[in-house]
Order: structure tokens, then C-alpha cells, then sequence
């Protein structure tokens, strides 16, 4: 093999994780695939090989100094690799929680829109909605000069405004000045007169520059007048309208006052109105002034643009009334008030003062207070003291207390606020939810901020567009000449960025959505779309399935990005599983022949044509036909019973209803950002869970669900960790160590030293290392480095002393155990069926691949919900649970999906029912019953397209689903004909 090529990279000797020293060439500036069954090796050669070094390597060309900064990053273990580019890696993992990041943010497109609304917006004022200009001498005088032919003015520049202090030098220097008059917190003073203010207060003061009345022939003394004014007061004035009840232009004035929404005292003699003018952004109506438009004012993340109440979160934690009295027929004493304990003698001392003060008992249901003893219950009367004795718990004596009562939500408050630790915040806060903000109703900004508009929109009104309504925005966007040449590089910009958002099958996102709420898919498809916006070549892109989460319809879109990135001059390599993916890429990879220690080997390297060549290769197999998913003859019909969801309306649903036959497999299918999740997670599993398994569940909006007493229990199958620590791990989880460890402390030498289980567990002292406290390494902290991890000198990593080691089962100790796989372990323990079961149910979901006692945190999203369901599997079954998950298929090779699905249909013939979202062609087509949700994602979708048996579902003409199903049946009745 030539180790030394432009053309390719070449890879000698790679034997990270379970990969078998092996070598294969990929050609550089093309789409590679590489594919294989879960845990067979594909991210251990594209992530922990590949992009490991590209990365090591770019770093170790920078400098010492900023190294050390970046952190310590280990060669991989190869022997070479060459040809290779600076790496880019694009994972799934959705590392945006902080609650300021948004779509909008992650982007950068809501930068752009900042800097556009600063350089093209037009200011409104938050109070009146009048548009603000800046406004020059000239046309100040021109506007006073339309008003009416004798309205008596009086120009007034405001020198002082709100400011404490005697202020008596400004008094002094406009005498000085030759002004005689001026208004002085709203009255009228002579300057000659003896004027004292008092410091402690604040005082506005207006001098007098002029008085005069509107003539033809005035202009120059207005002129003289106004500039004066303007020069005193630092470009703003204030003039007084005054027109007498006789006066001719009475009538006119009037008008205008009544014409911007005003009221005119009509019994008065006269009219007066102050109009405030300023050569800068402000309203001339109101007096409100705007500051210079800036980017950084249109942000929620900076003081100078968020919310001040909710420093741009757009929520705050407020305490919940439905939280802390849930259910109103009770009383106090009954604790129907949850955040007090009754049998608290200082709860009850002081809620019986509350309820003598306000005139009902204790025992008196909530729900019979009346509306004035209700609203001193909650929000208390300052202004009124409450007398209470206090019993000491010690029983020696009382003590008295006279306080004002601030009312429950104003007690929890202050107890809120006096909490010592994490603990009793904690405590407090579960009767707390998020409340939009009151000030700027969940829109982040400073009113001023949402004041500028472009294109009658203001910046956040157009956040909360799709992009697709987004681009249809832009591209209508009406502007001036100059506005144009302004904003056309920034346009330019966000245009672009936009059309990548869509060609990656995003264009239902709004960019005011939370980048938490992102599902892993979707996160890396906006880093995807980032990327693409960058325009770099020469790069080594590496990505992880992205198309996870995607329906068939918008694949396309996905591939033809990837190309577009390989077009510029990348290459780009994807670990993928998806047919289309593989059948497009210009070289496919394929790792096999197993997971675990059964793979790592190269089975295929090729064009996907040669690939399909190779009967050794699953993935070549499954794309030329030989090996599929058979489609049932025949579909359940259910047990006869249906959950009814009605009327459900939380997020972009459309007043939806359904049902779900129950003893069935059924599929929730649409494209993305359809519904679905809503559907599923955030309305039905939750409404089911809280009335079935008595659980608090946040529940999306929906009106009515039956059917509830058909199923005993609700299982919600997802993909978050199995565990928060690094001594989590599968068999823990799923209750099989508990039985390894009895079995060894069973054994007559383990017995004969007193040994119990809990000598057998690494989290107990007794058993465990003690120098490294059963983690099997020492962390040592390096200050300025990261942190470096070293097998413990002990104990070797075996986490357990050498007393505990010495206890053998089979000639093999609990490290020697927690090392195994679980294929090996279920061999091992093959004549201990209460272990075997259990483990045998971890293979049968194709988990035989990982170590017992793997790190969970070192397990995918796919394979830690497989350690769930298996834990499910190996729990007896009552034929009326309701199983409910999330793409499960994620991560998982096509044969690997084949033996998931023969455990889901196996749970469903003992009479349960399975409910998931499911983007899989092979899996869909499997399903007993579909509920298909469109037409589109986002405000385009939230409604039922189509429901039935697959095959009712292909003849649909509305539903994007049953256009693929429809194909896949007739290709495999066509495989069935020519079998």
C-alpha cells in the first residue's frame, strides 16, 4: 500500500477500541459512507481515529502558549495515517442548554438581523407607536409653522429633568443669560424671585426662551428662539400650545388633539399641549427618547437590549397557585395549602391569625373562601399587622408576633430569598413554574428595542417566523434606494443562510426557538448548514448520521448538501445507515463482520456497486435486496379498545383528535417538525402517565382523554442516560449485578470470611479499592491542564482490593465479570437462569457487544434506550402496558433494526401496545396502524393527513408518508413476484 498519495488518505494499523489493526484508503474530496452494524467500529475510525488526528495534528502546529489553552488531546492508535485535512467533526449532541441560545443564535443569522435593524430600522415610540426622526432646526420650525395662524406659544428649554439638588447655579446662569421666566416641576416662576429647592427631591426645569404668537412674519424669532432653546438643553425643547376657547385656530387644534387619540377638556376656557421636539431619536408626542439604533440594542443577551425584568429570558420562575393548593376542596388543616405544614405549630399559629383576620376557620375548603378572603390568603395587606402566638416547640413559653401579613405568595418569596443552600431552594421551587414575562410578554427586549421596525415588522415578529415565511418576507421586502445599498451585503448574508437552513430540511424552524428544545438530528443539521454557509475547501468534514430525524421527503434535500460541501473541494465522510445516503456516496466503507469484539474489521471498501458485490458484507447485502424486512401478511386489529386523545392544541397542533387501538403496533409518522413530538411526549404520554401512574408531568394543551382504563401502566422508552456518573452502567440498571453479587458472596470461600453482597460492590467500602474508591483510576488535577485520568497503582483498574479479587466463580473474579461482554457474560452464566434471563434479554436487543460494566455515560442515545427496553423485557409482562418511544431505530444498522423489531413485535403479541414516532421506511411498513401528521413542519403542519393500516395509508394522495410506503410495498411485492 503507497502510504504517500494527494489522492487518498491513507490509514496503516488503526486499533482504537475493537478496531483489528486495520488499513484502508479513502479517496480525499469525495462523499464517503461508512456503514456497518451498531458498536461494529464505524465511530471508532471516522471520530477516535480519523478526526482525533486531523485535530491533534492542527493543534500541535499552534504555538505552546495557546495550547495550553486548548487542551491535551492524545494520538490515536494507528500506526500512519497520511493525506490528511484539517478536520471538522459535525456530532449529533445538542450542547446548547443555555436557555439564551436560540436558533437565531446558533446561526448567526440573528446577528445579521441585529446589525440590519440598526442601520435600516425605523423607530417607533413604545408608548404611542409614532414614528421617530431624528429632526433638524429646519424642520422644527417648519412643523410649529404648520400649526394654526394664532396659537400662542411658549418655548421652553429643558435644562434639568428629574435631577435632585438646589440646582442653583442653573438658576443663576440663565438670569445671567437674560432669561427672566421659568417652569419649575410644572410651575410657572419668575427668575428674580427668591427660589429654593430642595436637595432631596427632583426637580424638571424648563426655562422660559420665549413667548410668542404664530404669525407669517414670525419665522426668524422663531428661528433665533428655537436654535437658543436647542443650545441650552442639548438639542431637545419643549413648546406649549395654548389657544384660547375665542381664538379662530381653536376649532383646527381641536382636530389635531382629537385625531391622535386625545380627549379635550371641553368646559375649559382654553386648550394646552405640550409637543416635545429633539434633534435627536425622540417622540415628540410623548417625550420618550430612543438612543442611538446599535446592534447590541436588539439583543436579549446584553443590558443595553434585553428586558430589564427578565434580563431577556422572556420567562421568569414565579410561584404557581395550581402548585401550591392543587386541590381547592381541601383546607389548611386538611394540607391543602402543600408548601405549609399544618402540624408546624408556627404554620398553624400564624395561618389561624390569617384566617381570624380575614373571618373564616381553618377548616374551611378553599374553594368556599370568598373573593376578598381569597385575595388576602394569597397576595396579604401590607398595610395591615397580623397578631399571632407562637407555642416553642421545647414547650418553654411563647413568643408574640405582630408583623404585616404579605399574603402566601409574598411569605414564600421571602422565604425564598432567606434560604440557605441549594436544598431549600430546591425545596421551594418545585411549587414554582415559568411564567412569561409581565414587561415584554416572552419577546426578551426593551419596549424601544421592539419599537424599530423594518418592513412594518419589528425583530422579534420576524424571529417567529419560519424560515420558509422568513424567506417569502425578505423576498418581498419593499426598500428605498438608499436602504438598499445599505443593507444588501447583510441581506446578501442572511439570505443565504437562510436557504441552507432549508436545504438541510429545517425550513420549519422559527428562529426564536430555544436551541435546547433541538433534537440531536436537528442540531447537526445547523451546524451542517453553518458549515456550508463558511465556504471553506480543502477541510475534512466528519459527520454522525445526519440524517437522523428526517423524513424521506427532505433526504434528498440533506444529500445534496453534503455534495455541495464535497463540491467545494471537501471531503466529507459520513457514518450513516440511511439507504439513500449509502447508495448515493461516491466510496462506501463498510465495518463488520459484528459489534464489539466480533468487529473492526474492513468487510467492503468500494463504490456502493462493488459493495453490493461482496457476500461477506451485511450492508452490501441489504442495499442490493438480499436481505430485508419481511412485511406482515397480516395486521392486528387491536383488542377492540382505543385511547382518545381530543382537541389537542399545544404547539403547532391543530385542535387534533385521535386514537390509538390498543393490542397494536402503531406508528406516529410526518415530516419533521409535524407534530409528532408534541403528540406523543408532550401531550399524550404525559396526560397518560399523571392519571395512571399518579405522576406531575408538565401536560401540553388537549381537552379530553378516554380509554384510560383499558392499560395498567404507561412506559415512556427514551434515549436520555441511563445513569449521571460514571459508576452507572447496564447491569445495574437493569438489576442483574444485585444477582452476580449474591452469587459470589454464595460461593463457601466468600462464605467462610463472612463476605455479604455489598462486599462485591464497588460504591461500598469494605470490597472496593479504597485508594481509588472503586473507580478503577486516580484524577489528578493538572491547574492550568485538563485534568488527567490514571489507572489506579492499587488496584490496576480492577476497582475491587485483592481480598475481593480472590474470590473466584468459574475461575473468574467480579473485575474479570464487569469486564466481559454481555455475549460473553450470558455464555458464562448460562446455568444461572435468573441471570442468563436477563442478560440474554440484553442480546436480544443487540446490545451483546458492550462491557457489564461499561460506563453509561460512554453509551449512545441508541443503545442506552435499548438498555431500557431490555430492562422492560425482562420484567414479567401483564399483556396492558402502553409503551411509548422515540425513534428508536436511531444509530442502528438495518440488521440490528431487523432484531429490535422481532422484540417490539413480541411484546405487542403478549397483548401490550407500542406507540412510536418512526421515520424508517422498513419499520413503518411494519406497523399494524399509522397516524400520519402534516402537511408540513411547523405552522404548515399540526394536522392528521391520514390514519389506517399502511397499505390504507399509501393511497392517500395528501400524505407525503404514504407516497414512500407506497413505493417500498410495490418494490417488495415486485422482489416477491421475482422470487
Amino acid at each position: 500500500m503507497n502510504a504517500f498519495n494527494d489522492e487518498k488518505i491513507v490509514i496503516q494499523g488503526a486499533r482504537e477500541h475493537n478496531l483489528k489493526n486495520i488499513s484502508v484508503e479513502i479517496p480525499r474530496n469525495k462523499l464517503v459512507a461508512i456503514s456497518g452494524l451498531s458498536g461494529s467500529g464505524k465511530s471508532s475510525l471516522a471520530f477516535d481515529t480519523l478526526f482525533a488526528e486531523g485535530q491533534r495534528r492542527y493543534m500541535e502546529s499552534l504555538s505552546s502558549y495557546a495550547r495550553q489553552f486548548l487542551g491535551r488531546m492524545d494520538k490515536p492508535d494507528v500506526d500512519l495515517i497520511t493525506g490528511l485535512s484539517p478536520a471538522i467533526s459535525i456530532e449529533q449532541k445538542t450542547t446548547h442548554k443555555n436557555p439564551r441560545s436560540t436558533v437565531g443564535t446558533v446561526t448567526e443569522i440573528y446577528d445579521y438581523y441585529r446589525l440590519l435593524y440598526a442601520r435600516i430600522g425605523k423607530p417607533h415610540c413604545p408608548n404611542c407607536g409614532r414614528e421617530i426622526k431624528e429632526q433638524s432646526v429646519d424642520q422644527i420650525i417648519e412643523t410649529i409653522l404648520s400649526w394654526s395662524q394664532g396659537t400662542k406659544l411658549t418655548i421652553l428649554s429643558p435644562v434639568i429633568r428629574g435631577k435632585k439638588g438646589e440646582h442653583q447655579k442653573v438658576i443663576d446662569d440663565a438670569k445671567k443669560s437674560g432669561f427672566a421666566r421659568a417652569r419649575i416641576d410644572g410651575l410657572m416662576v419668575e427668575l428674580e424671585d427668591s427660589i429654593k429647592l430642595d436637595k432631596q427631591k427632583k426637580h424638571t426645569i424648563e426655562i422660559v426662551v420665549d413667548r410668542i404668537v404664530l404669525k407669517p412674519e414670525i419665522r426668524k424669532r422663531l428661528a433665533d428662539s428655537v436654535e437658543t432653546a436647542l443650545q441650552s438643553s442639548n438639542g431637545v425643547i419643549i413648546v406649549l400650545r395654548r389657544v384660547n376657547k375665542t381664538d379662530e385656530a381653536y376649532e383646527n387644534v381641536v382636530h389635531e388633539i382629537s385625531a391622535k387619540g386625545k380627549s379635550v377638556d371641553s368646559a375649559a376656557d382654553f386648550i394646552e399641549e405640550e409637543v416635545f421636539f429633539s434633534q435627536k431619536n425622540a417622540c415628540p408626542d410623548c417625550g420618550i427618547s430612543i438612543p442611538e439604533l446599535q446592534p447590541r440594542m436588539f439583543s436579549f443577551n446584553n443590558p443595553f437590549g434585553a428586558c430589564p425584568d427578565c434580563t431577556g429570558l422572556g420567562e421568569k420562575m414565579e410561584y404557581d397557585k395550581n402548585l401550591i393548593a392543587p386541590d381547592s376542596s381541601l383546607s389548611f388543616n386538611e394540607y391543602g395549602i402543600q408548601a405549609y405544614n399544618p402540624e408546624s405549630s408556627w404554620n398553624h399559629a400564624m395561618f389561624e391569625a390569617v384566617a381570624n383576620e380575614a373571618g373564616f376557620t381553618l377548616e374551611t375548603p378553599l374553594k368556599d373562601l370568598t373573593k376578598k378572603q381569597t385575595d388576602f390568603l394569597w397576595n396579604g395587606d401590607a398595610q395591615k399587622n397580623i397578631k399571632w402566638v407562637y407555642k416553642k416547640q421545647s414547650g418553654e413559653g411563647t413568643s408574640s408576633y405582630n408583623r404585616p401579613w404579605l399574603g402566601i405568595f409574598g411569605d414564600l418569596r421571602r422565604r425564598y430569598n432567606e434560604a440557605w443552600g441549594e436544598n431549600a431552594r430546591e425545596s421551594l421551587e418545585k411549587f414554582m413554574s415559568h411564567k412569561e414575562c409581565a414587561s415584554c410578554h416572552g419577546k426578551r427586549l426593551r419596549p424601544e428595542s421592539l419599537g424599530v421596525t423594518v418592513g412594518g415588522k419589528n425583530i422579534w415578529d420576524l424571529t417567529e417566523f419560519s424560515v420558509t415565511e422568513t424567506i417569502d418576507f425578505f423576498e418581498k421586502l419593499e426598500l428605498s434606494e438608499t436602504e438598499k445599498k445599505i443593507s444588501a451585503q447583510i441581506l446578501k448574508e442572511i439570505k443565504s443562510r437562510l436557504s441552507f437552513l432549508k436545504n438541510v430540511g429545517l425550513e420549519y424552524l422559527t428562529l426564536q426557538r430555544s436551541a435546547a428544545t433541538l433534537s440531536g438530528g436537528e442540531a447537526q443539521r445547523i451546524r451542517l448548514s453553518t458549515q456550508i454557509g463558511s465556504g471553506l475547501t480543502g477541510v475534512m468534514y466528519i459527520l454522525d448520521e445526519p440524517s437522523i430525524g428526517l423524513h424521506q421527503r427532505d433526504n434528498q434535500r440533506l444529500i445534496d448538501s453534503l455534495l455541495y460541501l464535497r463540491n467545494l473541494g471537501n471531503t466529507v465522510i459520513v457514518v450513516e445507515h440511511d439507504e439513500q445516503t449509502l447508495l448515493t456516496a461516491d466510496y462506501l466503507v463498510d465495518i463488520g463482520p459484528g459489534a464489539g469484539v466480533h468487529g473492526g474489521k474492513i468487510m467492503a471498501a468500494g463504490t456502493p456497486q462493488e459493495v453490493m458485490k461482496i457476500p461477506e458484507s451485511l450492508t452490501g447485502q441489504y442495499l442490493a435486496g438480499k436481505i430485508r424486512m419481511e412485511i406482515p401478511k397480516q395486521r392486528r386489529t387491536g383488542n377492540g379498545n382505543f385511547i382518545k386523545i381530543q382537541n389537542v392544541t399545544e404547539h403547532n397542533l391543530k385542535n387534533v383528535s385521535v386514537e390509538i387501538p390498543l393490542g397494536t403496533f402503531t406508528c406516529i409518522t410526518g415530516v419533521s417538525g409535524s407534530g409528532k413530538s408534541t403528540l406523543l411526549n408532550d401531550v399524550l404520554f404525559p396526560a397518560i402517565s399523571n392519571k395512571i401512574m399518579k405522576s406531575e408531568l408538565p401536560v401540553g394543551a388537549y381537552k379530553k382523554i378516554s380509554g384510560l382504563e383499558n392499560i395498567d401502566k404507561v412506559i415512556s422508552i427514551d434515549q436520555s442516560p441511563i445513569g449521571r456518573t460514571p459508576r452507572s452502567n447496564p447491569v445495574t440498571y437493569i438489576g442483574v449485578f444485585d444477582k452476580i453479587r449474591e452469587l459470589y458472596a454464595s460461593i463457601p470461600e466468600a462464605k467462610a470470611k463472612g463476605y455479604k453482597s455489598g462486599r462485591f460492590s464497588f460504591n461500598v467500602k469494605g470490597g472496593r479499592c479504597e485508594a481509588c474508591q472503586g473507580a478503577g483510576t486516580l484524577t489528578i488535577e493538572m491547574n492550568f491542564l485538563p485534568d488527567v485520568f490514571i489507572p489506579c497503582d492499587v488496584c490496576h483498574g480492577k476497582r475491587f482490593n485483592q481480598e475481593t479479587l480472590d474470590i473466584l466463580y468459574k475461575g473468574k473474579s467480579i473485575s474479570d465479570v464487569l469486564d466481559m461482554t454481555i455475549e460473553e457474560a450470558a455464555d458464562f452464566f448460562a446455568g444461572i437462569p435468573h441471570i442468563a434471563r436477563k442478560l440474554e434479554t440484553l442480546k436480544s436487543v443487540g446490545l451483546g457487544y458492550i462491557q457489564l460494566g461499561q460506563n453509561a455515560l460512554t453509551l449512545s442515545g441508541g443503545e442506552a434506550q435499548r438498555v431500557k427496553l431490555a430492562s422492560e423485557l425482562s420484567r414479567p409482562s401483564t399483556g396492558k402496558t402502553l409503551y411509548i418511544l422515540d425513534e428508536p431505530t436511531t444509530g442502528l444498522h438495518f440488521v440490528d433494526i431487523k432484531q429490535l423489531m422481532s422484540v417490539i413485535q413480541k411484546l405487542v403479541d403478549k397483548g401490550n401496545s407500542v406507540v412510536m414516532i418512526e421515520h424508517n421506511l422498513d419499520v413503518i411498513c411494519q406497523a399494524d396502524y399509522l397516524i400520519d401528521l402534516g402537511p408540513e413542519g411547523g405552522s404548515g403542519g399540526g394536522s392528521v393527513i391520514a390514519t389506517g393500516t399502511p397499505e390504507e395509508v399509501a393511497r392517500s394522495k395528501e400524505s407525503y408518508t404514504g407516497k414512500y410506503v407506497s413505493q417500498l410495498l410495490e418494490r417488495e411485492k415486485e422482489r416477491d413476484r421475482l422470487l
